[in-house]
């Protein structure tokens, strides 16, 4: 195909039978909304937006069948040749679909085009007057105030203001030595301390294993693309487990990616969310927006049965092949790996292949077991369409307290000995079950999409800035963490907003 040629992207769907009479798509009445349909301005690793189909009768069409969408995407770089970019429709097979793409260039005169049968639907042409740049292309907003606006973020979480109640007033000083103190003996914990100094990134690390620094450097580097952010240090947590006693004083202010109910870490989105919010659409295939359209196979026709996958991180997941194995009809268990347990592979092995993760949904129960600490699948379980069973635990990731029990998830005891009397009761409540499958997905589509994992790191960034009480300066020994920007290999990048073109 030639390079000039239009990307087109189709996607079969949008007959609904309706008691065998056919129910026609209203252009007009179709929804197409999202951050990706302002490109120039919300600017996203991948840019997303929504389509929603509606009958003549205004009614929301809930099954893909029948005719087909087309969503054509133009545009071109500075020199006036095709633009690199890449596209997909995502069918979520409630008469809904995401479409995401991902530019690569700078693109001027952006045009998207959303079909029905070759008719615009809603107010396409979307046309983009603006250069709309790539991920990796410098170009701030604004302040992080303008830009939380622009985006449409929450003005606080009720979790950061949880963590952050016990610090109003922090002399950052004092608080890295005690750290330092605390945890930096022999190299039994690893950590960072991050400034952020005129929005660029220094950092000086501490411990044995700090390659997972790279998760805090790529999300900060993400933000500042975006949006100037204030003067700031804080200290991340590159390890699993949460680290802050609440009763060992000075109590320590350190970012964690986990927290627990027995610890005061102020959490962070996960690095596994964030780096396939970042990396979406490259060398991730597991993604929020992934993990919606792989869910083909109707509520009806899954297999009634506990179903999960893993390694060997934590007892009860033993615990749970032996349970399996008993009730061969309710739960299908495996392990993929043993680490922990090498010496009991005979008793609970052998371990099975890797499954694919969409290949979980063919199965009416998730169930979900810590591993070392809270298991971070949780939020692509949740944005699938089965209902999850979620062990008790007094690990959780940034969002579990907005969750409800018998609401957003079902819930069974931490020793596993009601999951056979769980998933009986979601057998004979078929109906129950599938309502809070739904009512899951729905939230993670509300509050764990690409957005939210933005909005979150911005909000906490801004909020714990407020609370350091003395001049923000780089730390003798910091290293400087330029940032990158790929966007050379390709084309320009020269930002309209800074005049110039910055050389990082």
């Amino acid at each position: 195909m030639k390079a000039r040629l239009s990307l087109f992207i189709f996607l079969s769907v949008l007959c609904h039978a309706q008691g065998g009479k056919k129910v026609k798509v209203d252009v007009k009445a179709t929804r197409v909304f999202g951050p990706g349909l302002q490109p120039e301005r919300i600017v996203f690793p991948v840019r997303y937006f929504f389509i929603e189909a509606y009958d003549k009768k205004g009614n929301r069409i809930q099954k893909s069948v029948g005719d087909s969408f087309s969503v054509q995407i133009n545009g071109d770089t500075t020199h006036g040749s095709y633009c690199r970019k890449w596209a997909q429709v995502l069918d979520r097979y409630d008469g809904s679909y995401i479409v995401r793409y991902r530019v690569y260039q700078t693109c001027r005169g952006l045009t998207i085009n959303v079909l029905y049968n070759n008719q615009h639907v809603a107010d396409s042409p979307y046309k983009i007057l603006d250069p709309v740049y790539s991920e990796d292309c410098y170009c701030p907003m604004g302040d992080i105030t303008s830009w939380q606006e622009l985006v449409g973020c929450p003005s606080s979480y009720a979790q950061i203001d949880e963590d952050l109640k016990n610090f109003h007033e922090v002399d950052f000083g004092l608080a890295l030595n005690a750290a330092i103190e605390r945890f930096n003996q022999a190299g039994s914990r690893s950590f960072c301390n991050y400034v952020i100094k005129n929005n660029k990134v220094y950092r000086k690390c501490y411990g044995l294993h700090v390659g997972f620094n790279m998760f805090m450097d790529n999300i900060l580097h993400s933000l500042l693309r975006k949006m100037t952010l204030p003067d700031v240090e804080f200290i991340i947590n590159l390890g699993d487990w949460p680290l802050v006693n609440p009763k060992m004083k000075p109590l320590i202010p350190i970012f964690s990616w986990c927290g627990s109910e027995d610890t005061a870490d102020i959490v962070l989105p996960t690095y596994d969310i964030t780096d396939s919010t970042l990396e979406m659409m490259g060398r991730v295939s597991l993604d929020i927006l992934s993990v919606q359209s792989n869910n083909d196979i109707p509520w009806e026709q899954k297999k009634p049965q506990g179903f999960w996958r893993g390694r060997d991180s934590r007892q009860e997941r033993l615990d749970l092949i032996t349970l399996a194995r008993e009730n061969k009809d309710l739960i299908n268990a495996s392990l993929t790996n043993f680490f922990f347990f090498k010496d009991q592979e005979d008793k609970y092995g052998p371990k099975e292949k890797h499954v694919s993760f969409f290949k979980f949904f063919d199965y009416k129960y998730q169930i979900n077991i810590d591993g070392t600490v809270a298991a971070y699948r949780l939020p692509y379980l949740l944005g699938g369409n089965s209902v999850v069973l979620k062990q008790d635990s007094s690990y959780y990731e940034f969002f579990y307290h907005d969750l409800e029990p018998y609401v957003h998830y079902i819930p069974f005891k931490r020793d596993l000995s009601d999951l056979i009397e769980k998933i009986k009761w979601a057998r004979t409540n078929d109906d129950k079950a599938k309502v809070i499958a739904q009512n899951g997905r729905q939230y993670a589509q509300k509050h764990l999409m690409a957005k939210d994992v933005y909005c979150y790191h911005a909000v906490l960034l801004k909020e714990w800035s407020k609370r350091l009480n003395s001049k923000v300066d780089i730390r003798e020994g910091m290293e400087y963490v330029p940032i990158k920007e790929n966007e050379k290999r390709f084309g320009d990048c020269n930002c309209h907003r800074l005049g110039h073109h910055d050389e990082l």
